[in-house]
C-alpha cells in the first residue's frame, strides 16, 4: 500500500519530464497494468518519461527507446525492434512427446543451428532462412516422428540483455568476491 501511495502522489501533476525508478516493483498484476496505463497517458500528453526497470517486458511495452546498462555502462541503445534485430533471428521450437522421437529428431537436425534441450525434449532453431526450417521439419515429418508442439518466436528483450551481457565462467566466479 505504501508503494501504491508513493506512486499515486508522484502522478498527481503532469510534468514535462518524469523520472520513474522501477515503479512496478512489488505491484500485483492489476496495479502494474494500471501503472502502465498511467505512463502511456503521460506520454500521450507530451511528458518525457525516463523509466528504469529490470522487467524487460515492461520496457518492451512502454519505451520508445531503450538503453541496456551493464556494470554501470550503456552497452546498447535503440528501439526495441532495433535491439532485437541485432540479437538474431526468429526461433522455431519443436517439442517431442517421446524420448525416442526426440533422439531421432536430434540426429536428423543439422549442425550448430539447432539447440537441443534433453530435459525438455525440445529442439530450437534460430535462423532467418525459412527454407532451412522447412527442410528440417520435412525430414522430421518424413521420419514419422511425433512432434508434440511447434512455436515460432522473435527474440525478446531478455534475449537481447543476455546476449549483450554474456560473461565467461571466470568472470562469473569473481562476482561478489571483492
Amino acid at each position: 500500500m505504501r508503494r501504491r501511495l508513493d506512486l499515486a502522489i508522484s502522478l498527481i501533476t503532469v510534468p514535462p519530464v518524469l523520472f520513474l525508478d522501477e515503479p512496478t516493483v512489488g505491484l500485483d498484476p492489476r496495479s502494474r497494468r494500471t501503472m502502465w496505463d498511467a505512463v502511456e497517458e503521460f506520454r500521450a500528453r507530451g511528458t518525457t518519461v525516463f523509466l528504469t526497470t529490470q522487467y524487460l517486458e515492461e520496457a518492451d511495452e512502454l519505451a520508445d527507446r531503450i538503453a541496456v546498462i551493464d556494470q554501470g555502462r550503456i552497452v546498447a541503445e535503440g528501439t526495441s525492434a532495433e535491439l532485437k534485430q541485432d540479437v538474431g533471428n526468429e526461433r522455431l521450437e519443436m517439442g517431442f512427446r517421446a524420448a525416442a522421437d526426440f533422439a531421432k529428431a536430434r540426429d536428423l537436425a543439422e549442425g550448430e543451428r539447432v539447440v537441443c534441450d534433453e530435459e525438455a525434449m525440445t529442439l530450437s532453431v534460430s535462423t532467418d532462412d525459412m527454407r532451412y526450417v522447412i527442410s528440417m521439419m520435412s525430414r522430421i515429418e518424413g521420419a514419422g516422428l511425433d512432434i508434440g508442439s511447434v512455436s515460432m518466436s522473435k527474440p525478446s528483450l531478455d534475449d537481447v540483455f543476455l546476449s549483450l551481457t554474456q560473461r565467461d565462467s571466470t568472470e562469473e566466479e569473481g562476482v561478489g568476491a571483492k
